[in-house]
């Protein structure tokens, strides 16, 4: 009999312990309701389109047919991810795909970085703000605009090869020449995608305090001493950050800009996981084969992404995601 009423009383105290931290919740949302409906389309997105799919993972290791559904479609464990080691052309896919994710790594990231340290040392507000709205404004245009400008300008009639000819050079096919393929995508990954990271990174300049700059100025440090002593230990977060973020889609590149960018005569450089999926996934509608190469991208890049995060956590307590 004790033994109940001491459960019961303990039950009790729960349930009141409980009701004012549903009441703290609810007085919380009925206070702050136009944050949590700012959050909610994004949270939304995250449910939706990252999470639900999670669960269609499992067709990876199924011979998956659209009539017999997810259930009833036979079981054939790691089937398709050896056929995808076992490609003919795999080594070369493979291949293209590190290297174009390493010229993104060395070439593409540390670019932002550069332009918003120079952007920083302008004093005329009206220029400083016209170059960052021209380097801003392609990050809006879509990968087939910019492919197309690039075609333009790099073929046998363009303003490129013109030069070439003005000066006595002999013209060009850019588009068509394996050696050239590499860099034209580092460019034009360049030059769609600086603006944004360099509008974040300018913010994370924003917001550092100005009497260090004062201070270090009164201790004689010049500009040039400044960037390097000041301002980049104190964005390196940010850039930790950004980095984790870059390295997270080491291997899952742009599949719109690679595609678009392609000709016949550079497939031997540019033919990456991305556009080898569309072939076998989209066209030939091998639907179990491309899951498991998406699963496979996404572990590698889970790795690599705790892998940087912990010494991201060991070089800077503040640095990486969590």
């Amino acid at each position: 009999m004790a033994d109940a009423a001491q459960a019961r009383r303990t039950s009790h105290n729960t349930a009141v312990g409980a009701r004012p931290q549903r009441q703290g919740l609810l007085r919380e949302l009925r206070n702050y309701w136009p944050l949590y409906a700012m959050a909610m389309p994004g949270v939304l997105f995250f449910l939706v389109f990252k999470y639900v799919p999670l669960a269609g993972s499992v067709i990876a290791f199924k011979d998956y047919m659209i009539f017999k559904g997810l259930a009833e479609s036979p079981w054939v464990g790691w089937k398709h991810f050896r056929a995808f080691f076992e490609y003919p052309d795999f080594a070369r896919v493979f291949r293209n795909t590190l290297l174009i994710g390493l010229y993104n790594l060395v070439f593409v990231f540390p670019f932002p970085i550069v332009l918003a340290l120079l952007f920083n040392e302008l004093r005329s507000m009206a220029y400083k703000r016209t170059l960052q709205t021209i380097y801003y404004v392609p990050h809006f245009f879509s990968w087939v605009i910019i492919a197309g400008i690039t075609f333009d300008v790099l073929s046998n009639t363009g303003i490129v090869n013109a030069l070439r000819e003005w000066v006595g050079l002999e013209p060009v096919l850019f588009m068509q020449e394996e050696r050239f393929f590499r860099s034209i995508v580092v460019l034009t990954s360049i030059w769609r995608d600086a603006g944004w990271g360099t509008i974040v990174l300018l913010a994370a300049i924003a917001g550092i305090n100005p009497e260090v700059y004062e201070s270090a100025l009164v201790d004689g440090a010049g500009r040039i001493r400044q960037i390097f002593s000041i301002t980049l230990p104190l964005i390196m977060p940010t850039v930790l950050v950004l980095f984790l973020l870059q390295i997270g889609h080491f291997l899952d590149l742009s599949f719109e800009q690679i595609y678009n960018l392609l000709t016949p005569m550079t497939y031997g450089v540019g033919d990456v996981i991305d556009t080898y999926v569309y072939r076998v996934g989209i066209i030939e509608a091998q639907y179990s084969s491309t899951t498991a190469i998406g699963l496979f991208q996404s572990v590698i890049g889970l790795v690599l992404v705790l892998g940087f995060n912990s010494l991201a956590k060991r070089y800077q307590r503040e640095g990486g995601l969590f």
